[in-house]
């Protein structure tokens, strides 16, 4: 028997507005049918990463969340600046010897990262 990872679920204020942003950060559409209530954007092929749902709920987000998304990307710099025009915003970078990534907060203030390999000298 195996168990999977299918989706995520993200609790927001406005279902179909976050899951516009987030169908341009990924490049996936979101599902027919989203409203402020909910809204899925499903996963178009196993490499894409699983579905997410966005689910309205009544509390507004209040600390850091317990789950992020990484999003990997060869072109650290320009991706950054499309996340940015996209409404992102940046939080906090870090490196490490072999990586970087730069901690973004989507329009709601939910965090996720943006993560690339530093060039090997």
């Amino acid at each position: 028997m195996t168990t999977s990872v299918i989706g995520l679920s993200i609790d927001v204020a406005d279902a179909a507005s976050l899951a516009a942003f987030w169908s341009k950060v990924l490049r996936r559409p979101v599902n027919p049918g989203a409203t402020t209530e909910s809204a899925a954007i499903d996963a178009i092929d196993p490499t894409s990463g699983p579905k997410l749902a966005f689910w309205k709920v009544p509390e507004a987000k209040s600390v850091k969340n317990r789950l992020h998304l990484d999003l990997w990307t060869d072109e650290f710099e320009a991706e950054s600046k499309r996340l940015t025009d996209l409404g992102a915003t940046p939080v906090a970078h870090a490196e490490k010897p072999a990586v970087r990534w730069t901690t973004f907060a989507d329009p709601e203030g939910n965090e996720f990262d943006l993560v690339a390999s530093l060039p090997t000298e």
